[in-house]
C-alpha cells in the first residue's frame, strides 16, 4: 500500500517531537511504502532534510506557502474570469458561507489559473467589497483588501500544488496539511487519515491572538481562516485521530464528526535507551536538569531560563541543559543566550541539535515550559530513562505525569502553571533536594511508558487502522 504522509512545517526538515513520531511510524511499518509531501516556507529550504530518510520512503514531495506563480502568462487558454460555479465557490470562501470546496479545488488544480490573476482581479475584488460591506465598513478599504489579498495567497498557493497519488493521505494535522488531503481525496477518491498531534485551530488561534504582526479584526478573519481549513480536513477524512480524550473531544467541539474520532496515544521505543552513556565524571556532584525541545517561542524557552536563575540561587548545584535546534527561530534563540548572560548564570548549556540517547542518561529529570503541547514524546523518553518530569500544564502533560488510565494515579513528576516562574523554580528546587522522590517518580514514569506508552501499542494501532483504510478502498 502507498501511504503519503502530509506534513506541515516539520519532517523531514525539522527535528522535534511530531517529526520523531513521523520518522518512528514509516520505520515501524516496513511492509508500506511511503511517500513524504512536505509543506514549507518556500524553496530556499528545498531538500534540506534533517532526517535519514527510512529505506521505506520511495519519494518525497515539497509544497510552498510563498512561491512564485508558474503559470505562463502568454499561455493559450489561460483565464482570469471565473465562471458562475467558480465565482460561488470563491465567494462562498471569502463570505464564510457554506463553502463549496470540490469546485476550488477543481479550480485551483487547472493549470490555466494563476493565483497572482485572481487576487488582483475583478472577481475577487468584488467578492471582498461586499464582504467589506456587509462586515466592516468602518476601516481602511484599501488596507483591508490588501491584508485578504495576503490571507488568502497562502492557500491559493497551497491549493495549486501538484498532488501525487496515493492509496491512503496521512496528514499529522489538519490546516494547510488538511488542505491537500482534502484535494486528495476529492481527486483520487484515496482514503484521508488525520492525525493531530495538537489541535492546529487551537494552537494557530493561540498564536494569532497573542502576535503583534496582526491587529484588530484581522486576527478574527485570521482565525475564521484556519476554522474553515480545519473543517474541510474534518469532513472530508475517513478517520481522525487524537492523542488523548480530551483532544478528542475539542475536536468534536470544533466540528469533527464523533463517530470519525478516535484516541491513539503516542509510543516510543523504550529499548532504544538500554545501555546508554549515563554520567561521567564532569558531572560528578551537579544536578542535570534536561530539556529536549526546539528553542521556539511556542517552548518558552525564556521563562524556563529565568526560573532556572532563581532556582539556581538556592542549589547551586544545578545545571540545565537545552538540547534541540537553535536554528528554527534564530532572533528568539538569540534573545534566550542573551538572557543567559544578562541573568548572569552559570551551568546553561545550548547543545544545538543532538542525539538525545547520547545524552539523556546524564539527566537526573527533564523538563518543560511550553505554552502548548500534544502528549509530549521528550516526557516518555525521560520516562523510559527513569527520569520525572516538571512541565507545564498544556496538552496531555498533566495525563502523563500524574496519569490519566484507571488505577494509575501516582505523580511522575510535577505539574506547573504556563509562565510561572516562581512555580517552576519551586519544581525544580524540589526535585533537586530530594533524590528519594525523585527515584521514586522516575520508577512511576519508566512502569507508566512500558504499560501505555510502548511502540508496539502505537504500531499495533496503525497498524489496524491502516489496514481497516485498505480494505474500505473504493
Amino acid at each position: 500500500m502507498k501511504i503519503c504522509i502530509v506534513a506541515e512545517g516539520c519532517y523531514p526538515y525539522v527535528v522535534g517531537g511530531v517529526s520523531g513520531w513521523i520518522h518512528s511510524m514509516i520505520e515501524a511499518f516496513p511492509e508500506h511504502d511511503f511517500i513524504i509531501l512536505g509543506m514549507i516556507p518556500n524553496r530556499k529550504q528545498s531538500g534540506k532534510f534533517a532526517y535519514e530518510l527510512p529505506k521505506n520512503v520511495s519519494a518525497v514531495y515539497e509544497a510552498y506557502l510563498d512561491d512564485y506563480d508558474w503559470v505562463n502568462t502568454k499561455k493559450e487558454g489561460k483565464r482570469t474570469h471565473l465562471s458562475k460555479k467558480e465565482y460561488r465557490a470563491l465567494r462562498s470562501l471569502v463570505l464564510n458561507r457554506r463553502v463549496e470546496w470540490d469546485t476550488l479545488f477543481d479550480m485551483f488544480q487547472s493549470e490555466k489559473f494563476s493565483t497572482d490573476d485572481i487576487l488582483m482581479g475583478a472577481d475577487f475584488l468584488k467578492i471582498v467589497q461586499e464582504y467589506y460591506n456587509e462586515n466592516y465598513p468602518q476601516i481602511v478599504f484599501s488596507d483591508f483588501l490588501w491584508t485578504l489579498r495576503s490571507i488568502y495567497l497562502n492557500l491559493f498557493l497551497v491549493m495549486k500544488t501538484p498532488i501525487p497519488e496515493a492509496d491512503v493521505y496521512h496528514c499529522v494535522a489538519t490546516g494547510y496539511a488538511g488542505i491537500l488531503g482534502a484535494m486528495a481525496n476529492h481527486k483520487y477518491g484515496s482514503k484521508l487519515l488525520i492525525s493531530e498531534h495538537g489541535i492546529y485551530t487551537r494552537e494557530r488561534e493561540e498564536e494569532i491572538i497573542k502576535a503583534s504582526w496582526v491587529k484588530g479584526i484581522y486576527k478574527t478573519i485570521w482565525i475564521e481562516q484556519f476554522k474553515k481549513m480545519s473543517q474541510v480536513a474534518y469532513d472530508k477524512a475517513d478517520l481522525v485521530t487524537s492523542l488523548y480524550s480530551h483532544a478528542r473531544e475539542l475536536q468534536i467541539e470544533l466540528g469533527c464528526p464523533e463517530m470519525k474520532t478516535r484516541v491513539t496515544p503516542n509510543g516510543i521505543d523504550e529499548k532504544r535507551f538500554e545501555n546508554i552513556p549515563g554520567k561521567l565524571p564532569e558531572d560528578e556532584g551537579m544536578i542535570n536538569i534536561g530539556a529536549v525541545l526546539r528553542v521556539a517561542p511556542i517552548k518558552d524557552v525564556k521563562t524556563m531560563i529565568q526560573a532556572f536563575s532563581f532556582a539556581k540561587q538556592r542549589v547551586s548545584n544545578l545545571k540545565l541543559w537545552i538540547m534541540g535546534p537553535i536554528d528554527e527561530d534564530e532572533e528568539y534563540a538569540n534573545e534566550c543566550i542573551e538572557l543567559v548572560d544578562a541573568l548572569g548564570i552559570s551551568d546553561v548549556v545550548f547543545t544545538g541539535r543532538v542525539d538525545v540517547a547520547q545524552y539523556i542518561g546524564r539527566m537526573d529529570y527533564t523538563i518543560l515550559t511550553s505554552i502548548s503541547e500534544g502528549q509530549p514524546l521528550t516526557i516518555l523518553e525521560g520516562f523510559a530513562n527513569h527520569l520525572p518530569a516538571i512541565a507545564t500544564d498544556v496538552g496531555n502533560c498533566r495525563g502523563l505525569i500524574y496519569g490519566d488510565h484507571e488505577g494509575d494515579n501516582e505523580a511522575a513528576g510535577i505539574i506547573t502553571h504556563i509562565m510561572n516562574v516562581g512555580e517552576i523554580a519551586d519544581a525544580m528546587v524540589d526535585l533537586a533536594i530530594h533524590p528519594d522522590k525523585r527515584k521514586a517518580m522516575g520508577e512511576v514514569g519508566y512502569k507508566r511508558v512500558v504499560d501505555y506508552y510502548g511502540i508496539d501499542e502505537m504500531r499495533e494501532c496503525y497498524g489496524e487502522i491502516y489496514g481497516d483504510l485498505s480494505l474500505n478502498r473504493d
